[in-house]
């Protein structure tokens, strides 16, 4: 545990909260297990309060604040929305933010039953998330780049978490994403790290996505691999009929990138066992499973 993660506690929230919001100051609080860049505490029945812990600066709540109430009228699932701003304090030196709660249990946690209802169910959010960004929206850094500009990245990930015997045909994979022509359209709005624990799961499908640090207008390659991470077996397939908008290219980019990220979630698995700071044991098995599927392709 950090310094900075031992000094967040509900003492600290009330008091935050009694100072710069006191009608809320008296819901019940109770603090969100998971989080990295930010910690989590639910605050009454439909509000949590995100508090930056891990992220070097206030860009992502930033972002959030400024477009999240804008891309939530027009997605059809619940998003978390800003209600109230949190200033830094000489009682906690970074910004933090009320927003609204979306009910359903991380992906990481739970699991999809309904599985056909799932992949329509993404693909209708992403073709409403996928539409031509303004000039003025946060342009790709990190995320969002073309494959072939992310070949450290995969090369770290790659040596960390990969089993020995798969280590060719994962090379394979990513070898045709760096090989895709990058995106010729406009750039759209992408949510940039659709993984298990960024969206919600309730009655065995889809319920909600969370997390929208990493918000950029650019390919939504980065967003299609989710179709690998976050849907069983064969929801690929579906996902790509019912979203009807991608071509090879963007197959291809989508599934390295998606070979990528489940060596990440390993990788984040194996830290976690060796009880590493930032680690996450449950993801492991989940990058494992992500794995498998993309390679089976479609």
């Amino acid at each position: 545990m950090t310094e900075s993660e031992s000094e967040i506690g509900e003492d600290l929230v009330r008091a935050l909260l009694r100072d710069q919001h006191p009608d809320l100051a008296e819901l019940p609080v109770r603090e969100v297990a998971g989080g990295w860049g930010n910690q989590m505490w639910r605050l009454g029945p439909e509000l949590a309060l995100r508090m930056q812990r891990m992220d070097t600066g206030p860009e992502s709540q930033l972002k959030e604040r400024r477009w999240l109430p804008m891309l939530a009228a027009r997605l059809p699932l619940p998003i978390p929305v800003p209600v109230r701003d949190g200033a830094p304090s000489e009682a906690f030196p970074k910004i933090w933010t009320v927003m609204t709660w979306v009910e359903g249990t991380p992906l990481d946690h739970g699991g999809i039953t309904r599985d056909d209802h799932a992949a329509e169910t993404l693909a209708s959010f992403l073709r409403a998330l996928h539409v031509a960004a303004p000039t003025d929206a946060p342009p790709a850094g990190d995320f969002g780049a073309h494959p072939k500009d992310c070949t450290g990245g995969f090369e770290h990930f790659l040596r960390a978490a990969a089993p020995a015997e798969l280590v060719d045909e994962i090379r394979a994979v990513w070898g045709e994403a760096v090989t895709a022509p990058g995106w010729e359209g406009p750039p759209v709005w992408v949510h940039g790290d659709l993984h298990p624990a960024n969206v919600v799961v309730a009655d065995g499908t889809l319920a909600g996505v969370v997390d929208f640090g990493a918000l950029f207008a650019g390919d939504p390659a980065w967003d299609l691999a989710a179709a690998w991470l976050l849907l069983p077996a064969g929801g690929a397939a579906r996902f790509f009929a019912s979203y009807a908008q991608a071509d090879g290219a963007a197959v291809r980019r989508a599934r390295g990138l998606a070979a990528m990220k489940s060596l990440f979630l390993m990788s984040m698995g194996r830290n976690g066992d060796l009880g590493l700071p930032g680690g996450k044991s449950n993801w492991g098995p989940v990058g494992r499973s992500a794995l498998d599927r993309v390679l089976q392709g479609l």
